[in-house]
């Protein structure tokens, strides 16, 4: 018996759509992570990006448990003495919703190149719509719902 060994070539992406009004955005973000890294699939394969593209919509709408709006913070650093900046997350959604769920994503991905092709498969957006219906019809009509 051989051992199987995915080639680029066998590699079909689909097209996902998320809704994240309601859900928590820890649950999400594992789920979106999965399909990115393609482990869903029975062709995973660790040293290949066998994983989907991904849409996730009302990204505004999503919600964390406990305090963490007001106690979880972001930090950046401008590289200069004295320039740690950091900002709360419930600030990070009144201005930009949207980096809120791709940070939470991009903390499950591998931190290499792999990792790196595997994030510009999520498109994140604040409202219900979003450019990519072409692709998502092809690939299915509703909208994903998990429960978790």
């Amino acid at each position: 018996m051989k051992t199987y060994s995915v080639k680029p070539s066998d590699i079909e992406r689909q097209w996902h759509v998320f809704d994240a009004s309601g859900k928590v955005l820890g649950r999400l973000a594992t789920q979106v992570a999965g399909l990115l890294m393609g482990k869903h699939k029975p062709i995973y394969s660790r040293n290949l990006d066998t994983g989907d593209f991904v849409v996730v919509i009302n990204a505004d709408k999503v919600r964390v448990t406990g305090n963490k709006a007001k106690q979880k913070l972001y930090y950046r650093h401008s590289g200069y003495p004295g320039g740690l900046k950091s900002i709360s997350l419930e600030k990070m959604m009144q201005t930009n919703p949207t980096r809120v769920i791709e940070h939470a994503v991009k903390g499950m991905l591998p931190k290499n190149r792999l990792g790196n092709s595997m994030i510009k498969k999520l498109k994140v957006y604040v409202g219900d719509t979003h450019p990519h219906l072409a692709q998502t019809k092809a690939a299915s009509t509703e909208v994903i719902t998990k429960k978790g």
